[in-house]
């Protein structure tokens, strides 16, 4: 027995004798996959909510990541294999609901200028590839395509296509979108207002269950036939195009209500914080701290690039900087989104971008082999 007046020692090493044990099924229960995947998606759903309580910007998103990210540090976290293609498919039907017949007039008119930004957003992704290749100790084809923003999928399938490893572009590819992530939401809403999308506005259509019925079953038929071509996207490009087609023509059979979309945030966000284990984060501590480093100095170049490219052409600001950053297309579209920033816009620079990637990435690599090999 000890004194009275000498305090009980803890030991943090084992329970108080007092406490009360888990009980076996559940403890074995909440090892499983699936006891874990239920603890992912309720510490995601809590985490956005809690976001959104304190007045986040991307709130259910991020707070999801947060949350989810959390428990994978742990080795605690899981998500179903369907939770980011659903996701992507609820966001890709709220965001083409803006698509209306006067914003594709705009959208069109702006074309040009989407082009120009996406073949510059390449070449400033050169440039600090270029100069992340020693400190990241990769060879200048790897940095190439570990560097340049054309989306964590086009990248990896466009690396193994040029025989280039994948591990090491896939990791500092997916750093990019959680830096953008986490820092771009906050910083945007100082430089642009809430809703300062201009013409590339639209009125949320109303809801009607039955047409919102249909526009599910349509946007998960078409994403099914587009996966034999293999696109990279097709769960949110599909039943975007979809919506896109049927809102331009004046017959979209009922909106996407909000509640949706701040869902596909936090499936968005459980499935990239769910990728922040501590194996993979400390795998390459070097280059993930190169990662984050290249992803700081390129979203300051392009956004440097962005301010007076949005007031010399005329597209609101807040919405150049959204599409031109490196940052995924999901993640900045729904962003776009939530802060009413011309998601027509902001998509179609990110559309034109991906377009571009796939099309021309190898070929200007080649161009920029020869002439490193000219200039040496």
């Amino acid at each position: 027995m000890l004194p009275k007046d000498e305090p009980r020692r803890f030991d943090a090493r084992r329970p108080p004798a007092d406490a009360r044990p888990v009980p076996p099924r559940l403890a074995t229960f909440l090892d499983s996959q699936t006891g874990q995947r239920i603890t992912t998606a309720a510490a995601a759903t809590l985490g956005g909510a809690i976001a959104a309580a304190l007045g986040v910007p991307l709130a259910w998103m991020l707070g999801a990541m947060a949350a989810a990210g959390a428990l994978a540090w742990h080795e605690r976290a899981a998500s179903w294999p369907v939770t980011r293609p659903v996701s992507l498919l609820l966001l890709g039907l709220g965001l083409g609901q803006t698509f209306t017949t006067p914003v594709m007039a705009a959208l069109a008119a702006a074309l040009p200028w989407l082009v120009l930004a996406a073949f510059v957003t390449i070449l400033i992704g050169i440039l600090v590839a270029w100069a992340a290749e020693r400190p990241a100790g990769l060879d200048p084809r790897t940095s190439y395509f570990a560097t340049v923003p054309g989306g964590v999928v086009v990248m990896a399938i466009l690396a193994q296509r040029a025989g280039v490893s994948v591990p090491p572009v896939s990791l500092m590819q997916t750093v990019r979108v959680m830096v953008v992530v986490v820092l771009l939401p906050p910083l945007i809403t100082w430089f642009a207002p809430r809703g300062g999308a201009g013409a590339f506005f639209a009125e949320r259509p109303e809801v009607w269950l039955p047409g919102l019925l249909l526009l599910l079953a349509g946007g998960v038929a078409v994403a099914l036939a587009l996966r034999p071509a293999r696109l990279a996207n097709p769960w949110m490009l599909g039943p975007c195009g979809l919506v896109i087609a049927l809102s331009s023509v004046g017959h979209l059979p009922s909106g996407v209500p909000l509640f949706l979309v701040d869902a596909a945030q936090v499936g968005l966000g459980l499935s990239l914080g769910a990728r922040m284990s501590r194996a993979f984060l400390l795998s390459a501590k070097r280059l993930a701290l190169v990662a984050v480093v290249a992803t700081l100095a390129m979203a300051a170049l392009l956004a440097a690039l962005a301010i007076p490219f949005g007031l010399a052409t005329g597209l609101p600001v807040g919405a150049v900087i959204l599409g031109t950053s490196p940052g995924g297309l999901p993640e900045m579209t729904v962003t776009a989104k939530t802060l009413e920033l011309g998601v027509p816009l902001v998509l179609g620079f990110h559309l034109v971008r991906t377009l571009a990637c796939n099309l021309f990435v190898e070929p200007i690599w080649r161009a920029v082999a020869r002439l490193r090999r000219v200039a040496s």
